[in-house]
């Protein structure tokens, strides 16, 4: 009997009792939904939670000095950073790449002062696209590229401070050498950028001003941040950057310059994949009970099909056949009944009530966004369809053995 034939019974087969089915191929359709809803919700929100801390400093990857992470202190620098970031903005999948100064230092004005994470940038080479707290300039300006004196602050700090557009302010902090040195600056914008941490205590400054604060050369820096074209290209895109390690310069990913926020997400992850296979193990155990059924209640028909001369081959592989046609058919289904809802999560998201952004969940300084929206990887939904399937499959495995083993003298005389 050629496959073709073998199929069509098959298909004929599932449709004997269609209630059954029915019920089989919703719990297949839920719980396909189920893990493409929850995997979607994770790999678009963790997307973003990645790319907003990238934008918030390191960028994806980062070249930097081999302590920097662990013992930050301004003595650890990268020499040539300027020259890097332009080299390193030529590796395939790199959108783009900038050199920039990260140190602490106290912030006062008048009679107030408190401690601040202090940004140097390049005016010409940055925008909110690749540090995002440029997109939260609530007043003034972001200062120009030849203005040497110009700063933002958070509002939060500002307003500490008792500070508003044109004040001076200054800042101390510790040099290369282990210096006390200070610099002033006006302010030139105010940040509202929606994190607590950001606009109580950010200060964005000219690069050239903290390189002659700090003691750098024009081309230093603390680091080169390289933000990529997809933060699923994190991994390889460091890899191209290894020949740029030398000495105590180091690339490494945001995974390692940002693990809290790593932690976070692999647990995250994990027990989402730990619900994803308890709701598969409970498809499999349901339609292993309606192929087992569907078996045992056809016991005669194995028999007089083994009695004119069905191998056990052949029997194993009409009901491996029901097996695949019941996943095939819940995966298109699944297709139907999904299409709409994912769309318009996908588009529109969902968003959770929040009165104000102090209720909002915070992770390693970022900010979860309360709008949620569902967009699934392609290699993600490509192994739920591989999962279902096989699951589909080992589930008809022993019914498909027994209609195999059936004995032709005993199986015909059942009623």
């Amino acid at each position: 009997m050629n496959t073709g034939t073998l199929a069509a019974m098959a298909w004929r087969n599932i449709w004997r009792n269609r209630r059954r089915t029915l019920v089989t191929l919703a719990s297949i359709v839920f719980g396909t939904f189920l893990a493409v809803f929850l995997t979607g919700m994770g790999d678009a929100t963790y997307g973003k939670m990645i790319d907003t801390a990238a934008k918030m400093g390191n960028g994806h990857v980062t070249v930097q000095h081999r302590l920097q992470t662990e013992a930050p202190a301004p003595k650890r620098f990268v020499s040539g950073a300027k020259g890097l970031a332009a080299q390193v903005v030529q590796t395939p999948g790199v959108r783009g790449a900038a050199a920039r100064i990260m140190a602490t230092a106290m912030v006062a004005a008048g009679g107030e002062s408190r401690g601040a994470a202090l940004i140097g940038i390049d005016v010409g080479s940055e925008s909110k696209e690749s540090l995002a707290a440029l997109g939260g300039v609530a007043e003034g300006a972001l200062f120009a590229a030849d203005d040497k004196h110009g700063a933002l602050l958070g509002a939060d700090l500002a307003r500490h401070l008792g500070v508003e557009l044109g004040s001076k302010v200054v800042f101390t902090l510790t040099d290369r050498n282990g210096e006390i040195v200070t610099a002033l600056l006006r302010v030139r914008g105010l940040l509202q950028t929606g994190s607590p941490d950001a606009d109580s205590g950010l200060v964005i400054a000219p690069l050239q001003t903290l390189q002659k604060a700090l003691g750098y050369g024009p081309e230093d820096a603390t680091l080169v941040a390289v933000l990529v074209e997809d933060q699923r290209q994190t991994a390889s895109v460091a890899r191209a950057l290894q020949p740029l390690q030398s000495g105590d310069r180091v690339v490494r990913t945001w995974h390692e310059t940002m693990p809290e926020l790593s932690g976070f997400i692999d647990m995250k992850l994990s027990g989402a994949a730990f619900m994803q296979g308890l709701v598969l193990l409970l498809v499999a155990a349901g339609i292993f009970n309606a192929l087992l059924v569907s078996v045992m209640e056809r016991m005669r028909e194995f028999g007089i099909l083994s009695a004119i001369g069905w191998g056990r081959g052949l029997l194993f592989g009409l009901v491996m056949l029901e097996s695949l046609w019941i996943g095939l058919c819940g995966l298109l289904a699944t297709v139907l009944v999904a299409a709409w809802p994912y769309w318009k999560l996908s588009t529109e998201g969902f968003t959770l009530p929040v009165v104000d952004s102090s209720q909002q969940t915070q992770v390693a300084n970022v900010m979860m966004d309360p709008t949620f929206y569902v967009r699934i990887h392609p290699e993600n939904l490509a192994l739920i369809v591989v999962a279902v399937l096989t699951a589909t499959l080992l589930s008809g495995l022993l019914p498909a053995w027994i209609a195999g083993r059936v004995n032709p003298t005993t199986a015909i005389k059942l009623v």
